[in-house]
């Protein structure tokens, strides 16, 4: 533990308007005005990877952040008037490194990443920031008004998401959210909270996130214009394909499209082909799409297809490979000819326990490769 005294004040200029409310309230005018904290903080160095520094309005969370953390403390910065959200980063970052940490925040929506900040919407713009500050900062980072600009739902997924970045080990930093918002500890799941309203710290989280039940079911083709603009690839989709849509609390959250494939190693059954899934950018990163995909994936295999799908997306290409429930078996590169994998060194990649170079790490020219694969999780059952 760190004992930490932080004192706030300031000087007090007397003018007419001062003297009358003093006058009027009976306000005590001194020279500075000022107020102490005497709060415990874990070591910068400890046993923790998320903490948080809870309290209301003017209960000294900033000026206790400010003290404990420096320059680490992360406030907001202006991004460039104009330009894509990606050149708001340093130019020392790769464009490989900025799309992993935009994706593992939970914003991974390559049409929103060309486009300036200023048009973003709210939770966009927190995921950017979020992503800036873990990109930018040191061992530690500091967040600032964490979840202040947002609504309540984008403030629990958001924080949810930060979390399995950096509990996953996807961003090797340590974390401190700085927040008037309590609703968001039980999806951010700190190791310890300083409440400034009590100034008691509390170690060793109790929190497990809330569930998320998602309702997956068959919809009518229009549904698709909601999900249509966040798609990477031409929104359009053939008349004859399915689409299917996760909701939560009633509100749609992500769509897969599947059509029926025939091709020559059809074999008995008729293969259904993924084309589509997109998971609307405020419920990004916290597992959804895949387990939407996964969900629908089960239910043909229950009705006896095979389902396949290929993608060049950074997100999609990390969860089939790290996935049980999908097999990786070929790669094309752009440019060039198809890679067939078997199943034994996809797997071997997936775990890390094979030689030599990872073929699915191969990129093309224009540094995106295409992966196929087919599931192989268990069959679910429709309800």
């Amino acid at each position: 533990m760190t004992p930490l005294t932080v004192r706030v004040a300031c000087e007090v200029v007397r003018t007419f308007r001062v003297d009358q409310i003093a006058g009027l309230f009976d306000v005590p005018l001194e020279a500075k005005t000022g107020r102490e904290f005497n709060v415990e903080l874990p070591a910068a160095g400890g046993d923790w990877q998320i903490g948080a520094i809870v309290g209301p309005s003017g209960s000294g969370k900033s000026s206790v952040a400010r003290e404990a953390y420096g320059r680490a403390l992360y406030t907001g910065g202006k991004w460039p008037a104009g330009k894509s959200v990606l050149d708001g980063f340093p130019d020392s970052l790769s464009i490989k490194e900025i799309t992993a940490t935009l994706t593992a925040v939970g914003f991974s929506t390559p049409p929103a990443w060309v486009r300036p900040y200023a048009v973003l919407s709210n939770g966009e713009r927190f995921r950017c920031d979020l992503a800036r500050a873990l990109l930018t900062g040191g061992d530690l980072v500091a967040f600032d008004e964490f979840t202040s600009v947002v609504d309540r739902t984008v403030a629990k997924v958001g924080s949810a998401a930060v979390a399995k970045a950096i509990r996953s080990g996807r961003i090797a930093k340590r974390f401190v959210a700085v927040t008037c918002h309590y609703d968001v500890l039980d999806w951010l799941t700190p190791d310890w909270v300083l409440d400034m309203e009590t100034c008691q710290l509390a170690r060793g989280s109790l929190r497990r996130r809330p569930p998320i039940e998602l309702e997956i079911y068959k919809a009518e083709r229009a549904a698709w214009q909601l999900f249509a603009p966040h798609h990477y690839l031409n929104p359009a989709i053939p008349n004859v394909c399915s689409l299917w849509l996760a909701a939560w609390n009633g509100r749609p959250v992500a769509a897969v499209v599947c059509g029926g494939h025939f091709g020559r190693s059809n074999g008995p059954k008729k293969i259904i082909r993924v084309s589509r899934l997109v998971v609307l950018p405020d419920y990004q990163g916290v597992g959804i799409g895949g387990a939407v995909l996964n969900a629908v994936a089960g239910r043909y295999v229950a009705d006896g297809r095979r389902v396949r799908i290929t993608s060049g997306h950074p997100a999609m290409f990390t969860f089939l490979q790290r996935s049980p429930a999908w097999r990786l078996d070929t790669i094309k590169p752009h440019g060039r000819p198809t890679r067939t994998v078997s199943a034994a060194t996809a797997l071997a990649h997936r775990t890390g326990n094979a030689d030599g170079v990872n073929p699915f790490a191969r990129t093309s020219s224009a540094g995106r490769a295409v992966v196929s694969a087919e599931y192989i999780g268990p069959a679910v059952a429709a309800g």
